[in-house]
Formats: structure tokens, sequence, C-alpha cells
């Protein structure tokens, strides 16, 4: 990998002025994305206005047939909360394949929170040093193309269909000799590692499902385990303590791996440092190794310093909200740091501009992400208290809202009332509402819930979620125009995925 020569960070002063005229201008142009490119040009990045990749439907006919074909497909297997938990069908599946996760390097991710974001800045960072990257992520947002990615974008729907296609004959075979037929998400899986060998990519950065020592991504040899924060959520399959948890995630760190370790509670850091001693793994643990030095607001996200296993990038530009996001980009760039052997082999820097254009250019889609102005709608997947706790902080810290309305739908297999305890602070009201997918908590039990956290008066059913935005923005209206009122729909990944396409995102 070649090095060149830094660059002069940029003098936030010199360019302050320009922030009014700037955001004016982009918002008669396009008001969803007007803040985050003036905020990208002032601070000088290369890396344009972040785009949300979530695809929409196929226009061809004849193509939405097809992919709708492979979907329903799909959906008759076990879905990816039923699990029975062992590596063995999907082993299976690899073996008669051709072993095609053997053809290149990985990246493994674990952890409760922050996974996907994490995924995406990694991807990124890979991709601007000129690799090819893989990417496989979970759940979708809309589309099921959307979690295997080729170079920085989901797959087109055409080589889903013909992935699928080609390997639907070993799917049989395996489904054939097994137990169990092959789920929902070992068949992705096997679809997504097939994908990257065919391409062929030079990294495959893969998130894992749940757990670890069994998730059917757990087929890999990553040689850099990365383990983002570890906090209590399907405590049902993987533990009622974070240690026990992480015990479960541990199952990715691999014989001579290196680990980068997110912030962990002490249980989950001595279970996964007495498993890296185990297999002779080398850690480097955030705030010690490496870590966030600096944050400050900026126009559409914020500015940061980052102390990496090389030394210190400054002035960072990341266009998302939220401290926590700032920590998910510190275990980013120290994973691809350990994937080029920074801090091993080699003590120098990676180039500091190319990662700041690599992080300019990052999206979430889904993640406190602005679908809609006047009122501002912002989408949020926080599904567990901890996710809930992050996004409450961070929408307080980049919005300021004067009065927020909580649109929230949630899923019946997750603790509803802590994740509504962490919102209640910054909801003003709330409007309760479900989703369509059969694991949807009924609107009226989460309203249940709900009334006991905030109080009668404070809570609005609405089970259709058309009727809960509109509601939700209604209420959002009713300081006047100027008011500086907002939405934060959450509580699902699919609530979100369905506002998004019914707010005219995808």
């Amino acid at each position: 990998m070649s090095e060149r020569p830094e660059s002069p960070g940029p003098d936030p002063d010199d360019t302050f002025d320009e922030f009014t005229d700037l955001v004016e201008e982009e918002t008669r142009r396009d008001p969803d994305l007007a803040v985050i490119e003036a905020g990208s040009r002032t601070l000088r990045t290369q890396g344009g206005p972040p785009q949300a990749d979530v695809p929409a439907r196929p226009e061809d006919p004849e193509v939405d047939k097809a992919l709708r074909e492979v979907e329903a497909e799909l959906a008759g297997r076990w879905g990816e909360t039923k699990l029975e938990p062992s590596v063995t069908r999907i082993a299976a599946l690899m073996d008669v394949l051709g072993e095609p996760q053997r053809s290149y390097p990985s990246i493994h991710i674990t952890g409760t929170n922050g996974k996907t974001s994490t995924a995406r800045m990694i991807e990124a960072l890979l991709g601007a040093f000129d690799l090819r990257t893989g990417r496989y992520t979970s759940p979708h947002v809309q589309s099921v193309t959307e979690r295997i990615s080729l170079d920085g974008a989901p797959v087109s729907p055409e080589r889903f269909i013909e992935t699928y296609q080609d390997i639907k004959p070993y799917i049989e075979m395996v489904d054939s000799r097994e137990e169990y037929r092959l789920s929902f998400f070992e068949v992705l899986t096997g679809m997504a590692y097939a994908a990257f060998a065919d391409a062929p990519v030079d990294v495959a950065v893969v998130e894992v499902g749940m757990g670890g020592s069994w998730d059917a991504t757990n087929v890999i040899d990553g040689g850099v385990a990365v383990v983002t924060p570890i906090d209590l959520d399907h405590t049902d399959r993987l533990g009622g303590t974070p240690g026990e948890i992480a015990g479960e995630k541990a199952g990715i760190i691999k014989q001579d791996a290196t680990v980068i370790m997110a912030q962990q509670p002490v249980d989950a850091a001595q279970v996964l440092l007495k498993k890296a001693v185990e297999v002779d793994a080398t850690v480097a643990r955030e705030g010690l190794e490496f870590g966030v030095v600096a944050r400050q607001v900026a126009v559409g996200g914020q500015l940061v310093t980052l102390r990496g296993l090389g030394g210190e990038y400054p002035e960072v530009y990341l266009p998302l909200h939220g401290e926590h996001q700032a920590h998910n980009a510190a275990v980013a760039l120290a994973a691809v740091e350990a994937f080029f052997g920074v801090g091993a082999q080699r003590a120098q820097l990676l180039d500091v501009d190319t990662v700041r254009k690599a992080f300019a250019a990052v999206a979430s889609p889904g993640r406190l992400e602005v679908v809609r102005r006047s009122p501002t709608v912002v989408l949020d997947a926080a599904h567990n208290p901890a996710g809930a706790r992050a996004a409450a902080a961070a929408i307080g810290e980049a919005f300021q809202f004067s009065r927020l309305i909580g649109v929230v739908g949630a899923s019946g297999d997750k603790n509803v009332r802590g994740l509504l305890e962490a919102f209640e602070p910054v909801f003003a009201e709330i409007v309760v509402t479900q989703n369509s997918s059969h694991r949807a908590m009924d609107a009226d039990e989460l309203a249940a819930v709900a009334v006991e956290v905030f109080g009668e008066d404070r809570v609005q059913v609405e089970p259709r979620l058309p009727d809960a935005l509109e509601a939700a923005i209604t209420l959002a209206e009713e300081e006047g125009e100027f008011a500086g009122g907002g939405v934060l729909v959450t509580g699902s990944v699919i609530t979100v995925g369905e506002a998004r396409l019914l707010l005219g995102r995808g």
C-alpha cells in the first residue's frame, strides 16, 4: 500500500462564515442532503455527500417477478429468530461449494450495537485504499439485496437472483442430507460468500447475525475480529449478563487473529481477553491502544480526532450523528489499520487524507437518518435499551428540537420497557404503532407499557404506521412552522424501513 504525504488539516474558522450561504443554496436544490453537503464542503473533504444506498424495487417487471420468487423461496425457510445453534449445515454448504469463504481475507464483526455502521465505515476505508470489498450485514432496512454489497454498493437484483440460482442445487443437496433444512440466514450467508469469491473481492467485511460461536457467518477465519459494545439483547439465546453474552460472541476470535475491542463492561472484557489469550490473539482496546481523542458537533455530523494504532488522525469529518458513531469510527479505523499491519509490522499512519475522504463519504441508512424537513423526521433503528440510550443522547446533541414526538413500533421479543424508558426524557409525546412483521408487538400491548412509562396523556395509539406518521407530524407542527418540532421513528429496523418507504425514500 502506497503512502502519500499528509496535507495540513482544514481550519474551520476560515470557512465558518460560509455555512449560512451554503446551507441556503443547497436547501433550494435538495433539502434532505443540503446540510450534509454544506458541512462536507466546509471541511474541504473530497468524498462528497454520503448517499444512503437502499435499493428500490427493480423497474423491470420480469426482474422484479424473479426477485419476488427468490424472496418467497427464502421466506419459506426458518426465519432469523428460529435457530438450531450449530454451524453444521453452513459448513456442509461451504464444503460442496468448494470453500469459497477461504478465497479472500475477512474482517469479522460481532457485538450488540453498532455492527452495521462499523461495517460500513470499514468498507469505506478499505475501498478508499483501492481494495475491492464485499460486505455482508443484517438485517436489511428495505430490500434483502442490501445485505450483500460489492464495491460499496448492494448487489443488483439481477446478480442477487443469479447468485441464488447458481447455488440452489447445492442448497438442495445439503437440505436432503441434514436433519433440518438450511435457514433463511444460512442461505443468504452462503450466497454472500459465493458472490464474494465470484467477484472476486480483496477483502470481506462480515457482520454476525447473532452471537458468534454458532452464527452461520462463523465458517470464516477473520484475521481481524471486531467486537463492538456488548449489552443485553437476545438474552434468551445468548445469556443474561454481558459476560455470558461475550462468551458466545468471543467465538469469532480465531488463532493468531487481531482483536479490535470497543469499550466493554468489565465482565465482558474479561471473557474476551481470556479467549484472546487461549488462541494467542493480539488485542487492541479502545481507550488504551486506540480511541476518540476529541469530537465536536459539525453541520450534518461531527468533527473528530481519532487515535489509531499508528498515531493520531486529526479533523476527520463524519457525517453521522452521536458520540456512539465517533466510537464506531475509532473501532473501524483500528480494524483497517490492523488489516494493513499497522501496530504490528509497521508503525506509521495510514494516509490521513484518504482516511478523511473515506469517512466523509460514509452513510448508514436508518441510523439517525433525516428523511424529511418541516417538520424534521428522523429514523433510527434502535431496538434495545442500549441503542435507545445512544439515539436519545445523539438526537438531543445534534438536533436540539424544542418538541420531539416519538413513533415507536417494536418487536415483541425485545425489552420494550427498557427501550421506552430510555426515550422517555426526550419524547414530549409518543405515538405507538406496529409494523407488518409477524414479530411486531401488538400496538395496544405496546401502548399499555407506554402508558406506564409516559403517562396516559402523552401516549397516542395508531395501529397503522401511515396513520402514526401522520399523527406524529401533526403533533410536531402544533408549535408552528419555525418552532423546532421533530419526529423520531424508532423501535425496530422493520418499522424504520417501512417508514422510509412511506416517506418517499426507496
